[in-house]
């Protein structure tokens, strides 16, 4: 028999692709579906791209609301890590970051891209789910794309079609029919697929040049077994000229297994020549865990008083009552995780000043304050004010509940709603503390332990770390001054072998490396901070010290946020002076004025939104844009950019800074008790342009949890 052109090699990948093409088909048809216990579409599958897809082609249904995904699928070749958020019911965004071997003139090239999708149409009776997506509209242009698709559900087939543009149009493709419209849509410009211009918006490429037509079917064979075959409109041009990579078919094959309901595993066979596999996890903030309600220690009952004993006035006359009292309530916060910062009674009214310490709602802090006051205070009083105070002992908002509400709503069905519709919060004003507990201040604490620090995506190493000892320490002689500092012992880096900065602006950032390597011990931050009130809906700081590893100096800071409020408007102005490399008490000779103002809006619906207009470290006068999704449980995830009078060309690789971020509670997870929180801010490269100081003594974040609209969120655990 002769052998084909091409060789025994191109004979043996006909032969397998044609035999697991017939084998997936055969399936289809032969496998009985068994008796639904779950929904098989109740979750999509993702694709090797990292979002919602057949194969290596999208689909249009999203995922669930607030689900995170992380997916890494590797062929011949490429290895892709991808996360994608979806960051409404019908908007979703991914981060991808790729690792390409021998790609053009490296041999491990790294690329980052991210993308939008936007669900048009929710599938219907009769009509598909209908989705409009950019790939890579924000990175190198390698994986940039466009296309629109429509998916749509016939019992346990799910069919899809598409047209795209970009990659999704380099194969068999045809004229834009997007050009009658303009002229200038028939034709995409040159460039994409650059290594140069990381990060600008190429919208002059979007939905240009040559379109083509991509689908393909999925079936569920079981409920957690799902067998797809695609038509690819993808030509893998680059691959096919910088790494060699072999197309030989435009059909793909694979089959997705579904081992628990976050976790997928996909093998396929792609474009007749590559085996693949693709591991994806999803976590949902919502519901991080199967501890809803907490494994907290069941809080104190309410103390039922008995009939008439109300009238009692006996107590008052009692010789340091208000001694016992105060005594009693800091034992019986402080066995519940929080601290009394002040106390007084009368005959009617006890007011009480709290810092919530290891509570970390809120909401709940105050529920199991106002039942520790039902079992100590005396039956005369009926109204209890509770004081929330931030750590830095700066009182934010006061919460006044009724006894006599307490004791009528523990165990109604509608009592948490009910407390809360009775309840008033507002300001608790520059309020003087009164009644502080003896042996009260000065307080101390401190801590030690491992830290580890991480820089990311340098071309050379996606991922460099930093690991070593950290003590942390803070003294608080009197309310609201607080000194505090952390130190750092390195035992082992690679943060020190990033390149040396080729940045035309200072080098308020890019020097990392030299900080990494400079000493093993240092001062990572040692500042002072007084916090004050100067008025109504006014809060107020002083730093001095050493902010951060690179810079020290003197800030300050107003904050107007009513109670009430889903706005706030903050001013902040700070004379920085760049540190020594060795991090000790020393300084280099750069130094500015550095300052913002800032907008907060706490929106509906777990988003919130900040906007920050100013100076930058670099000199730079421009805007940083936030938008973050956060959820009851603290868990916060969110997106920012920063754009500035810096060119694009004079920043460098990036084009503008920006990034991701989140912040995920211990608590979240484990449904224990904690205020360790995992926090992390990922940009695919950090330059001079645009950078702010770090300061962990900011006000807004200290503030807003303590004011009606956070304690609203959470009020459900008032009762836990």
């Amino acid at each position: 028999m002769p052998i084909p052109r091409g060789g025994l090699r191109a004979t043996l990948k006909t032969t397998v692709a044609r035999r697991l093409s017939a084998g997936l088909c055969l399936l289809v048809i032969s496998v009985q579906p068994a008796v639904p216990q779950e929904d098989p579409w109740a979750r999509p599958v993702l694709g090797f791209m990292g979002v919602p897809g057949i194969l290596d082609m999208p689909t249009a249904h999203p995922m669930h609301d607030a689900d995170l995904s992380l997916s890494l699928g590797i062929f011949e070749g490429t290895r892709r890590g991808t996360m994608h958020f979806q960051i409404t019911p019908r908007l979703s965004g991914a981060f991808r970051y790729v690792n390409l071997q021998d790609f053009r003139n490296y041999d491990d090239y790294y690329d980052r891209s991210f993308d939008l999708m936007y669900l048009l149409a929710e599938e219907g009776r009769y009509t598909p789910a209908v989705t409009v997506g950019l790939q890579d509209f924000g990175g190198t242009g390698i994986y940039a794309g466009e296309y629109v698709v429509a998916t749509k559900t016939f019992g346990r087939l799910r069919a899809t079609g598409g047209i795209g543009w970009g990659r999704y149009g380099s194969h068999n493709g045809f004229s834009n029919p997007l050009g009658i419209f303009s002229d200038s849509l028939e034709t995409r410009p040159r460039g994409g697929g650059g290594v140069s211009q990381t990060g600008r918006l190429d919208t002059e490429h979007w939905f240009r040049g040559d379109a083509a037509l991509f689908g393909g079917l999925q079936y569920a064979a079981t409920d957690r077994l799902m067998l797809s075959a695609e038509y690819s409109s993808d030509a893998y041009e680059l691959e096919a000229e910088t790494m060699g990579f072999e197309r030989e078919s435009s059909f793909n094959f694979g089959a997705s297994y579904r081992l628990r309901d976050n976790f997928d595993v996909t093998a396929a066979w792609l474009y007749g020549t590559t085996f693949a596999v693709n591991l994806t996890y999803t976590f949902n903030p919502k519901t991080p865990n199967d501890y809803p309600g907490g494994l907290d220690q069941a809080p104190r009952a309410v103390q039922v008083r008995a009939p008439g004993s109300a009238d009692d006035l006996g107590w008052t006359q009692q010789a340091g009552a208000t001694q016992i009292l105060r005594g009693d309530m800091q034992s019986f916060l402080a066995a519940d995780g929080m601290m009394l910062e002040s106390f007084a009674v009368d005959t009617r009214t006890a007011r009480t000043s709290v810092r919530t310490g290891t509570q970390v709602y809120p909401a709940q802090a105050v529920g199991r304050t106002a039942r520790i006051m039902t079992q100590l205070m005396p039956d005369s009083v009926e109204r209890f004010e509770i004081t929330l105070v931030t750590a830095g002992g700066m009182p934010v908002s006061t919460v006044t509940v009724n006894r006599s509400d307490l004791e009528e709503l523990e165990h109604t069905p509608d009592g948490s709603w009910q407390s809360f519709a009775r309840a008033r919060i507002e300001d608790s004003g520059p309020m003087r503390a009164t009644g502080i507990p003896e042996g009260a201040f000065p307080r101390y604490d401190w801590s030690f332990g491992p830290y580890l620090s991480a820089a990311y995506f340098d071309p050379e190493n996606p991922l460099r770390l930093a690991f070593g000892l950290q003590l942390n320490g803070s003294f608080e002689p009197v309310p609201g001054l607080v000194l505090e500092g952390s130190f750092l012992q390195s035992l082992a880096e690679n943060i020190s072998g990033l390149p040396r900065s080729d940045s035309g602006l200072p080098h308020v950032r890019s020097d990392a490396n030299l900080y990494a390597g400079a000493a093993d011990f240092t001062v990572s931050n040692l500042t002072a901070t007084k916090y004050f009130r100067p008025g109504e809906d006014l809060f107020g700081r002083v730093t001095a010290g050493y902010f951060e590893p690179m810079f020290g100096g003197l800030s300050g800071e107003i904050l107007w946020k009513p109670s009430d409020s889903r706005l706030g408007l903050g001013l902040e102005v700070n004379y920085a002076k760049q540190r020594e490399y060795e991090q000790g008490l020393g300084f280099l000779d750069y130094d500015v004025v550095t300052g913002h103002a800032s907008a907060y809006y706490d929106a509906p619906g777990d988003f919130h939104y900040q906007v920050d207009v100013g100076r930058y470290l670099a000199e730079d006068w421009g805007a940083t844009i936030g938008i973050d999704r956060e959820f009851d449980n603290g868990i916060r995830i969110g997106a920012f950019a920063t754009f500035t009078d810096v060119s694009f060309d004079d920043f460098g690789e990036g084009s503008f800074d920006k990034g991701v971020r989140f912040h995920v509670p211990l608590s979240a997870l484990t449904g224990s008790r904690s205020d360790i929180a995992i926090s992390r801010t990922i940009r695919p490269i950090q330059r001079d342009g645009g950078a702010r100081l770090e300061m962990n003594t900011r006000l807004y974040e200290q503030v807003r949890a303590y004011q009606q609209p956070e304690l609203q969120n959470e009020w459900g655990r008032f009762w836990r």
